[in-house]
């Protein structure tokens, strides 16, 4: 029999929830921890839709890379995401920033996804380091990235230079361009504030964002992969999910 906290030490072995950062809530965070478990959902966010899609195909447990609760809950109403799982006995863990740095995690797995060699990961930070199989323009390589993420909200920076070394960090990483340019000869994130991209042009910072959630939900979702060939007894299964957010 599995248990949810049979899963949860699996994914703690993994991706260490002591390694998240101070302001996340990674972890456990509804239902039975010691909770029979036979069929596992797979989001990377907590949404109704996801409750719902839970429910109906009668998972124990649903696990989110964006965490279910972010800040201090001070009432749980129906309807919500919150109250539809545990009422429907629905455990939650969420593994969020633990898993974005992780060894194979989401931005190693992202880095997979885009076909790079010899990759690695930048130390202190949420980047991983990879280079492409031939050099390419900055156009070639958004057309690429949007095919490969399935993305049609890609954006960059024009340049001349060659690409074939790239940087990736998955969500929001903006943070981190000058750090990523220092390793590689582009940036890839899902997201950057506008002041950010700006900043980024006037340094010569080579940047390609693909959208938070193009740039997390296919390296999160692998893990079903993993989860399969440990949890033989399990079904895992990955919730219908599209980015609720249109038009940016």
């Amino acid at each position: 029999m599995t248990t949810v906290k049979n899963i949860y030490d699996y994914l703690n072995s993994i991706a260490p929830f002591e390694t998240q950062e101070e302001w996340d809530n990674s972890g456990f965070l509804a239902g039975d921890f010691r909770g029979e478990v036979r069929t596992v959902v797979l989001a990377l966010d907590a949404s109704k839709e996801v409750a719902a899609f839970a429910k109906s195909v009668n998972a124990e447990l649903l696990i989110t890379h964006h965490p279910l609760i972010f800040n201090p809950v001070s009432s749980v109403e129906k309807g919500t995401a919150l109250y539809e799982l545990v009422s429907s006995g629905v455990s939650v863990i969420s593994t969020h920033t633990c898993y974005d740095r992780a060894k194979g995690g989401i931005n190693d797995s992202l880095a997979e996804l885009l076909e790079l060699d010899n990759i690695r990961q930048v130390p202190d930070s949420f980047l991983s380091v990879g280079e492409l199989q031939g050099a390419m323009s900055i156009d070639d390589f958004a057309d690429y990235v949007s095919e490969k993420l399935l993305s049609d909200k890609v954006l960059y920076l024009k340049s001349d230079k060659l690409i074939k070394s790239v940087a990736v960090g998955g969500g929001a990483c903006g943070e981190y361009a000058q750090l990523a340019m220092d390793n590689a000869d582009c940036f890839l994130t899902g997201e950057m504030k506008y002041h950010e991209l700006l900043d980024a042009y006037e340094k010569g910072i080579t940047v390609i964002t693909a959208g938070h959630f193009e740039t997390e939900h296919i390296p999160f979702t692998r893990l079903a992969d993993k989860l399969s060939q440990l949890f033989t007894d399990l079904e895992i299964i990955v919730a219908p999910e599209k980015n609720a957010i249109i038009g940016l």
